[in-house]
């Protein structure tokens, strides 16, 4: 089935970061405290509260693997090690770093327009964990630079998100308010329990009552983006190293249901946030969509056991509430028939090894689900863009 004279709007792009994206606009005071390069044993490193980060093997992105060139290793048609598939690497692209050659490359994949997310910045809260006021100023330098180089919603198709960190939840209700200022349509978040001055806290926690209130009253998207959360350190419960580094999952890493998305939305729901809050828009990104059916299932037993300690069915708060950006891999149909297609975003990851080279190469994946042609306008582009505020 082909879809006449399609267009998109990706809710997953990236761009790769400038090598001064945390330190053009750091407070001097913090400088040596977040993000620095260094030249160690004649490498290139990024020391991260003065340690070496390894999230990502080459954060200075100086030579780089095509889009999408492992998504037949992510399909589970080809085998690993991923860092081994990549093929011949080459030096960054125009379109990786100036937004103006990034334009004309989305008009060329057929894109209308997209939310873009970072590719280091997702790994950089856990590595300041320790130094919260540390994590706070580097976000806040990070945001700036992003208003910038990328801008918030440059000629209304380049949707950037800055990222909040809710370590602190007066700072976080601070650096949301300057993003609104700015025009923002989405933000990015970590998953998972918060770190906070006070301990871990769940995002629900009256502590940030605020902070939603004002996501809200300001109808901007809340995206949750896969990245190192919290959950990481679980798995030095299991022997395992406790250090994320991209492309080298071991396979007890990759097994062990330890889903923040998912827990993240059952806290949200659970602890009444959502039912308090019913203007709030969530997305999930880069997360897959392997988490929902296991959370519908056990929303369903808990609303059918104790209906009176919940507003309504929460499976019916999460599917007014909450857009999903699945990977090309997961089972499509069966997500369309838990939150509808209404709900349902691509996604490409452009132009990450992992996504897709062809954004609009979804539609394939789409009709072997059984997706209508509406039904496909819907998911490739009506659905981010009526969040975006595109007609």
């Amino acid at each position: 089935m082909a879809v006449d004279g399609l267009r998109a709007f990706d809710a997953d792009n990236h761009y790769y970061e400038a090598l001064d994206a945390f330190t053009r606009y750091i407070e001097p005071e913090f400088a040596k405290r977040c993000m620095q390069w260094a030249e160690v044993d004649g490498k290139t490193r990024l020391l991260v509260g003065g340690k070496i980060n390894r999230f990502l093997p080459n954060p200075t992105f100086s030579r780089l693997a095509a889009p999408g060139v492992l998504e037949q290793y992510f399909r589970g048609n080809v085998g690993g090690p991923a860092y081994k598939l990549f093929g011949e690497l080459e030096p960054p692209r125009p379109e990786y770093r100036d937004r103006d050659a990034r334009l004309r490359v989305m008009d060329e994949l057929g894109l209308d327009g997209a939310f873009f997310f970072p590719t280091l910045g997702v790994g950089m809260e856990q590595a300041l964990s320790q130094d919260l006021p540390a994590c706070r100023a580097a976000f806040r330098a990070f945001n700036r630079w992003l208003a910038e180089d990328w801008g918030f919603a440059y000629k209304n198709k380049i949707f950037a998100a800055p990222y909040i960190t809710l370590t602190d939840p007066a700072a976080a209700v601070t650096e949301l308010r300057w993003a609104l200022d700015q025009g923002v349509r989405v933000i990015v978040m970590r998953a998972g329990p918060v770190v906070t001055e006070v301990g871990l806290r769940s995002p629900a926690d009256p502590m940030f009552e605020e902070f939603w209130a004002l996501a809200e009253e300001g109808n901007v998207i809340c995206a949750y983006h896969g990245g190192d959360d919290v959950y990481g350190q679980l798995i030095g419960w299991w022997s395992e190293s406790a250090e994320t580094e991209a492309f080298r999952v071991s396979p007890l890493r990759g097994l062990l249901s330890l889903r923040a998305i998912a827990d993240t939305f059952a806290a949200l729901l659970a602890q009444g946030t959502m039912a308090r809050h019913p203007g709030l828009r969530f997305a999930a990104i880069e997360t897959g969509s392997d988490w929902v059916p296991p959370l519908f299932k056990a929303l369903k037993k808990s609303y059918g056991q104790n209906p009176d300690l919940w507003k309504e069915d929460p499976r019916e708060t999460f599917r007014r509430q909450v857009w999903v950006s699945p990977f090309h891999e997961n089972d499509l149909a069966e997500l369309k028939s838990l939150i509808g297609a209404e709900r349902i975003m691509l996604g490409s990851d452009w132009p990450h090894t992992e996504g897709l080279a062809d954004p609009l190469s979804f539609t394939k994946d789409l009709e072997a689900a059984g997706y209508s042609e509406a039904e496909i306008r819907l998911v490739m582009r009506d659905n981010a863009a009526s969040l975006a505020g595109i007609a």
